[in-house]
């Protein structure tokens, strides 16, 4: 019971918040919108930058830390491909939307939130070492799979398809934050003091203010319509991807607490926003993507606290 009321709980009051606040029209949505914007495009790829400038390049890609977190999530990917195509049968470019909801868990926002507070700052080596990966291998697969779908027929040549999926990656705030985090580590840090205090202060806003927005963007979906969808993805995020996380971590790889620790809670985390804005920049899955977002954080409560519990 501690570590829902000590860790997990705090974490959803602050989403609570946010969602309150909106709900009640002490905040429009427009004020949302620049909070999202602020923690997006600027405060989370400072944290991102900040976090992988300092971090210890050769300790902190194990292996069996990335294959165990990403065999997970490609399992829940084709889980919910495979079924929005032949249980609920979705057209493959809405079946693309729909499996990368299963895909993409919100290991930022949630996935450190949590993580942090219940294992410390120190602990987040792995998060950190996932998350560095996260966005642009996953956002590669996701935007090659769908553009491949929607140009069966059309002939689109395959280099202008890896043209395509360069710019998409690239023009991405988080993306960037990471490979300059990544040039400033390799130079050896180079970059003085004062520099880093000032970094410093946008990185203590950007989880709080994130989480907070991240609640009144909730307030737009609605568990409606498409149940099966929804429950396909809640339960391929929650369940399947941390359970093959948990499984070739601890029998395949034998990982450490810390490594097992991050991979899991990780893992366990609801599909992020992005799973809502992958489908609306394709305008396909909109709906189901948008109250699996909804739906999968509100059960994440419980099925959080859980997975702590088997965590060593």
């Amino acid at each position: 019971m501690s570590a829902l009321l000590d860790v997990i709980l705090p974490v959803f009051l602050v989403i609570g918040f946010g969602y309150a606040a909106v709900r009640a029209g002490w905040l429009a949505e427009t004020a949302i919108d620049g909070l999202m914007r602020f923690a997006q495009n600027f405060a989370v790829p400072c944290l991102l930058f900040r976090s992988i400038a300092h971090l210890d390049l050769s300790t902190a890609y194990d292996p069996g830390l990335m294959v165990s977190f990403y065999a997970g999530a490609f399992t829940g990917f084709f889980a919910c491909f495979l079924g929005a195509m032949l249980i609920f049968r979705r057209a493959m470019p809405d079946a693309v939307a729909i499996g990368f909801a299963g895909l993409f868990s919100n290991s930022l926002l949630l996935g450190l939130a949590i993580t942090e507070r219940a294992y410390g700052p120190a602990a987040l080596e792995g998060n950190y070492a996932i998350i560095s990966l996260h966005a642009p291998l996953l956002y590669g697969f996701g935007i090659a799979l769908m553009e491949w779908a929607r140009s069966r027929g059309r002939g689109l040549s395959g280099s202008a398809l890896l043209g395509q999926i360069a710019r998409a990656i690239l023009s991405q705030s988080l993306v960037i934050g990471i490979l300059l985090g990544f040039a400033v580590n390799l130079a050896g840090n180079p970059l003085p003091e004062v520099f880093w205090s000032g970094i410093d202060m946008i990185t203590r806003a950007a989880i709080p203010v994130a989480l907070f927005g991240l609640g009144g963007v909730l307030v737009r979906y609605r568990i409606e319509g498409d149940l099966g969808p929804v429950l396909l993805v809640t339960l391929a995020s929650l369940i399947l991807h941390p359970a093959v996380t948990w499984t070739l971590g601890t029998r395949v790889f034998a990982l450490g607490p810390d490594a097992l620790r991050s991979a899991v809670v990780t893992a366990a985390m609801a599909p992020g926003v992005n799973a809502y804005m992958f489908a609306h920049m394709y305008g396909v899955g909109k709906r189901v993507n948008a109250a699996s977002v909804l739906a999968a954080t509100a059960a994440s409560i419980l099925t959080a606290w859980a997975w702590l519990h088997i965590l060593p």
